[in-house]
């Protein structure tokens, strides 16, 4: 189990106003709910101040990342062995993915073409695979779609990989801007994730998280 020093103590006692051992794991996940959405950097665009976001955005991540530290106090079968909880914010972090799960449940049957650029929503098949542009980062499909498959709720399923040379923030936001008001529910490697641009960068990230170790360079 990942031990919690004090000041992360007291930040649980600032954000979620108790102790952690006063809290169970479902009284957990009700409250980091509504502390994401009273604390999430989108509420301080209104200032049009940039450092503001930028503070908003660090506390916001700081929020993740606790929040990160607490689950695997719930859950700690479920932390990675060998390191601790919040080392994927590390900015030495190294990242890639091997056919990382990707759910997303969704009562847009367009969605799914439009996820693997497809102009003719007639099929899409098992095993197909789709280039994000701009990225050297490959989604697989999971299963066949034949005609545009009416009904008021499914289920996409996909893999994704991409090395540790590919920029996670740029994943992040494909994912997001594609799926954004479009999509109700979003799972990460199982895990279901909030669809905003910060969370599904840190989910990604959480999975795909390999080390820590020197920053790449273009020189390298």
């Amino acid at each position: 189990m990942n031990s919690l020093n004090i000041a992360e103590r007291e930040a649980i006692q600032k954000y979620f106003g108790t102790s952690i051992e006063e809290l169970d794991a479902e009284q957990f996940e009700q409250i980091l709910k509504q502390i994401r959405k009273k604390y999430h950097p989108d509420n301080f665009a209104k200032f049009e101040d940039e450092t503001v976001q930028e503070m908003a955005t660090e506390r916001f991540q700081q929020i993740e990342a606790l929040a990160t530290k607490m689950r695997a106090h719930f859950n700690p079968q479920q932390t990675s062995v060998g390191h601790a909880a919040s080392d994927f914010q590390h900015h030495n972090a190294r990242f890639a993915a091997n056919r990382l799960k990707i759910e997303i449940r969704t009562p847009d049957k367009a969605l799914k073409y439009d996820l693997f650029g497809k102009r003719n929503y007639r099929w899409l098949l098992y095993g197909e695979t789709f280039k994000i542009p701009g990225t050297s980062t490959s989604i697989v499909m999971d299963e066949n779609h034949y005609g545009s498959r009416i009904g008021y709720q499914e289920t996409i399923r996909m893999y994704l990989t991409f090395g540790e040379e590919q920029a996670t923030e740029d994943v992040a936001n494909w994912i997001y801007e594609k799926i954004v008001d479009r999509a109700d529910t979003l799972l990460v490697g199982g895990q279901k994730v909030p669809i905003d641009r910060i969370t599904i960068l840190l989910a990604i990230r959480r999975e795909t998280f390999l080390g820590l170790g020197a920053a790449m360079t273009n020189d390298e």
